[in-house]
């Protein structure tokens, strides 16, 4: 556990040479996302920090999810490198820890090696809001799924999945917009999404992989939101040969 700000993010770091990698999860998600993404980093020769974010697995709970709570999270990922002593680090983010990852690139260009986004979202889609409330009506009817979230979160997964669903399909308007801030990324990035992701259409990747310069484009046929999950062989072999470029 590292304390941070009076809460504490639990942290996991593997291997013991190399560049660093730091890995941000999903919206619903943990440490445990990365499973099979750890072991073929720190084989290729990378030291690994993963960790789980402020209101997540055995982290700290946190009481809400504010409308810029993505803007602040970025603030959360340098105290912790700082505590850490992480210099420079890639960077992989899943979703929400897309986003977080390429802001994070755009306000401190010199602390990121390569970027690597995986289903990262810089503007609302109807299919996103589509893909929310289907995981709702999925947590509020199908006990296998409440019971993963219970497994990974504990008693936090209830208010979780309450307090960040509210937060994007709630009365009051989810605004995001970030596509004038991709300008501002100077990272190499390898920007991914399955075909078929069910919260985001295509465009959204090629927006972003327009928006960033030079950044290269994998969109990945027959996959749903979570490539590096649903085919992690391949995705991981992209994965490592592009942060050695």
């Amino acid at each position: 556990m590292v304390p941070q700000d009076g809460r504490n993010l639990y942290c996991e770091v593997h291997g013991d040479r190399g560049p660093w990698v730091v890995l941000l999860h999903h919206g619903l998600g943990s440490t445990r996302a990365w499973g099979s993404q750890i072991p073929a980093l720190v084989t290729a020769g990378f030291r690994v920090l993963a960790y789980d974010r402020w209101g997540y697995g055995q982290s700290s709970p946190r009481p809400d999810f504010p409308q810029d709570y993505l803007e602040r999270e970025p603030g959360d990922l340098a105290n912790l490198m700082n505590r850490l002593g992480l210099r420079r680090t890639h960077l992989v983010g899943h979703s929400d820890g897309g986003t977080i990852s390429l802001l994070f690139a755009a306000l401190h260009p010199r602390r990121v090696r390569r970027m690597v986004l995986i289903a990262a979202h810089i503007y609302g889609e109807p299919t996103g809001r589509t893909g929310l409330e289907q995981t709702l009506a999925r947590y509020q009817s199908d006990p296998d799924f409440r019971s993963t979230l219970s497994a990974i979160h504990g008693q936090k997964a209830r208010p979780l999945v309450q307090n960040w669903l509210g937060r994007w399909l709630g009365p009051e308007p989810a605004d995001l917009d970030l596509r004038a801030r991709l300008s501002e990324i100077r990272v190499p990035t390898l920007v991914v999404q399955g075909q078929e992701d069910e919260f985001a259409t295509p465009q959204q990747a090629q927006d972003i992989a327009q928006g960033i310069s030079g950044s290269q484009l994998w969109i990945v046929p027959g996959c749903r939101h979570q490539p590096h999950q649903e085919r992690p062989a391949e995705f991981n072999q992209r994965m490592v040969e592009f942060l050695r470029s």
